[in-house]
C-alpha cells in the first residue's frame, strides 16, 4: 500500500472515530479536531484550520461537515472529501433514524409512551441558551456586532423566514466590512480565477428538485428539495436550522407533532456527530405514513438533502478562498456575519420555547440543563440521561 493511500486510510480513520466521539457542540469538535488532525497527525497547520472554519462560517450548510470536508479535500481532492462526508455523517444519521423508529413504535403501540420526554423536551432549549451564550462570547466583541446582533435577533423574531436569512447576513457582512481599513495589509497575488463547476452543480440540483417536486408531487423528492433547500440557505450551524425545521415541518406540513420535534432534538444532543443529524429524525418520521421502507427513505433522503449542498458549495469556494481573504473587506466582513448568526440563535430560543406550556417545571428543565451545561463537567449524553430518568420518575410519581 503506498504512503499516500495510507494517509488517506488514516484521515478516515480518525475522521471514523471523531464522528463516534464528537459530543457537545461545535466548541468541542474543534477542540478534537485541532488535537487529532493537527496537533497529531498535521494534515493542516492550525491557522489552515481556523481560516477553513471562519470560511465554512460564512456559508450556508452545516459547519462542522464543511469543516472535514475541507480537510479532507486539502489532504486528498474531492474523492477523499466526499468519502470524509459519508464517514462523518453516518453514524448520527443511522442514529436518529433509529430514534425515529422507537418514537413512531412507542406512539402507536404504548399511548403515553412519550412520558420518558417530559423534560427532554424544554432540556433541548436550555442546550440552544448554552450554545448562543459560547458563541456570542466568542463572536461579538466590538459596539456594532452587538448593535447587528440585537437586530438580527428582533427582526429574525417577527419575520419568520428563511429566505431572510441571506439578506440579514448580508446586511451584517457589509456593515463591517466598511471597516476593512482596520485589517492588516496582506501582500501577494490577490488575482481570482474561479472554477464555477460546484457552483453550477449545487444551483442545478436546487432548481431541478424544485421543478421536478412541482410536476411529479412525489413524496420523496419534495422532501429531498425542501431539505436541500434548507441546506442551502440555513447560516449559523443546527441551533438557526432547528427553528425553521419546527415551522415547516411542525406548524405549516404537520408531519410532525412539537412533542415529538422537541424530543427528537433533545436526543440529537446527547449522541456524536453533527447537529444537521436531526434532520434524519424529521424525514423519516415525515414518510412513517408508508411503513418501515418509508421511515428509511426519508431518513436518508432528508440526510442527503441538508449535507450535500454545503459540501458542493465549500468545494466552490475553497479553490479560490486563499485568494479571496487576502482581500481586506472579506476579513471585516466576518465580524457582522458571526454577529448576525448570533442574534439568530437568540431568537431560535425563544421561538422553541412558544409551543411549550411556561410552567414551574419547563422553567426549571430549562434553567438546570443550562447550569450544568455551564458549570460542571457532565457529558451531553449523560445530561440528556438525567432528563430521560427524571421524566420517568415524575411519571411514576404523578401518573
Amino acid at each position: 500500500m503506498s504512503v499516500r493511500k495510507v494517509r488517506y486510510y488514516l484521515y478516515l480513520k480518525d475522521v471514523l472515530l471523531l464522528s463516534l466521539t464528537a459530543f457537545g457542540g461545535p466548541q468541542v469538535f474543534l477542540a478534537m479536531v485541532l488535537d487529532t488532525m493537527v496537533t497529531r497527525r498535521g494534515y493542516i497547520k492550525e491557522q489552515e484550520l481556523w481560516e477553513l472554519n471562519a470560511l465554512c462560517q460564512i456559508l450556508p450548510g452545516p459547519t462542522s461537515t464543511q469543516t472535514i470536508s475541507a480537510i479532507g479535500y486539502r489532504v486528498g481532492g474531492p474523492n477523499l472529501a466526499y468519502l470524509s462526508l459519508f464517514v462523518w455523517i453516518l453514524p448520527a444519521t443511522l442514529l436518529m433514524i433509529v430514534a425515529a423508529f422507537l418514537i413512531d413504535f412507542l406512539q402507536e403501540n404504548t399511548p403515553g409512551a412519550l412520558s420518558f420526554a417530559k423534560f427532554i423536551q424544554p432540556m433541548a432549549i436550555g442546550f440552544i441558551i448554552y450554545a448562543a451564550q459560547k458563541t456570542i462570547f466568542k463572536m461579538v466583541k466590538t459596539t456594532e456586532a452587538s448593535v447587528l446582533m440585537m437586530f438580527s435577533t428582533f427582526i429574525s423574531f417577527f419575520y419568520n423566514s428563511p429566505f431572510l436569512f441571506p439578506l440579514l447576513l448580508l446586511v451584517g457582512g457589509v456593515t463591517t466590512s466598511l471597516k476593512y481599513r482596520n485589517e492588516p495589509k496582506e501582500e501577494g497575488d490577490k488575482k481570482l480565477v474561479i472554477d464555477w463547476a460546484n457552483f453550477y452543480l449545487w444551483g442545478g440540483i436546487l432548481v431541478f428538485a424544485a421543478i421536478l417536486g412541482a410536476l411529479t408531487k412525489n413524496q420523496a423528492v419534495l422532501l429531498f428539495e425542501n431539505f436541500y433547500r434548507n441546506g442551502s440557505l440555513i447560516f449559523g450551524g443546527g441551533q438557526v436550522l432547528v427553528p425553521y425545521l419546527f415551522t415547516e415541518f411542525v406548524e405549516f406540513k404537520k408531519f410532525l407533532t412539537s412533542q415529538e420535534f422537541l424530543t427528537g432534538y433533545a436526543l440529537s444532543q446527547g449522541i456524536p456527530g453533527p447537529t444537521f443529524s436531526i434532520s434524519a429524525y424529521v424525514g423519516a418520521l415525515s414518510m412513517r405514513d408508508q411503513g418501515v421502507l418509508g421511515l428509511l427513505t426519508g431518513g436518508f433522503i432528508a440526510s442527503a438533502g441538508i449535507f450535500l449542498p454545503g459540501t458542493f458549495l465549500i468545494f466552490f469556494v475553497i479553490k479560490f478562498w486563499d485568494k479571496l481573504k487576502k482581500f481586506r473587506p472579506v476579513r471585516a466582513a466576518l465580524e457582522g456575519i458571526n454577529a448576525v448568526s448570533c442574534g439568530m440563535l437568540i431568537a431560535a430560543a425563544y421561538l422553541l420555547f412558544e409551543p411549550l406550556d411556561p410552567d414551574f417545571f419547563n422553567i426549571a428543565a430549562i434553567l438546570g440543563t443550562y447550569l450544568l451545561l455551564n458549570f460542571t463537567k457532565l457529558s451531553s449524553p449523560l445530561i440528556i440521561a438525567l432528563g430521560v430518568l427524571a421524566g420517568i420518575g415524575f411519571n411514576l410519581l404523578f401518573p
